[in-house]
């Protein structure tokens, strides 16, 4: 059974920076991918950036190449999102989720934590 807390969210100014943290409560971390997913007033989810650990795998989404850094902890029971260079378009809820690695759906998920760019 695998179990995701989200927290980090908040206010922020364009340009400024958040960084969100994902508790991850899983009986071995390093089967599964860990996701953090986005959704904005009136759109769809879509994936930013996904973490795997042992051995470290990462992906990100274009819109948050180069701002955006998806890490681990080395306990395994923590992922991080570090966002850089805010901008009113990532204003969303983010959600932590996961999928078993090399699965094709995430099938855990957080509950959300809100993220508001003020421009």
């Amino acid at each position: 059974q695998v179990q995701l807390v989200e927290s980090g969210g908040g206010l922020v100014q364009a340009g400024g920076s958040l960084r969100l943290s994902c508790a991850v409560s899983a009986h071995a971390p390093i089967l599964w991918t860990v996701g953090w997913f986005r959704q904005a007033p009136g759109k769809e989810r879509d994936l930013v950036a996904a973490f795997a650990w042992s051995p470290t795998a990462t992906y990100y989404a274009e819109s948050v190449k180069g701002r955006f850094t998806i890490s681990g902890n080395s306990a395994g029971n923590t992922v991080y999102l570090q966002m850089n260079n805010l901008k009113s378009g990532d204003t969303a809820v983010y959600y932590c989720a996961a999928k078993p690695r090399g699965g094709q759906e995430y099938t855990k998920w957080g509950q959300g934590t809100q993220v508001t760019v003020s421009s």
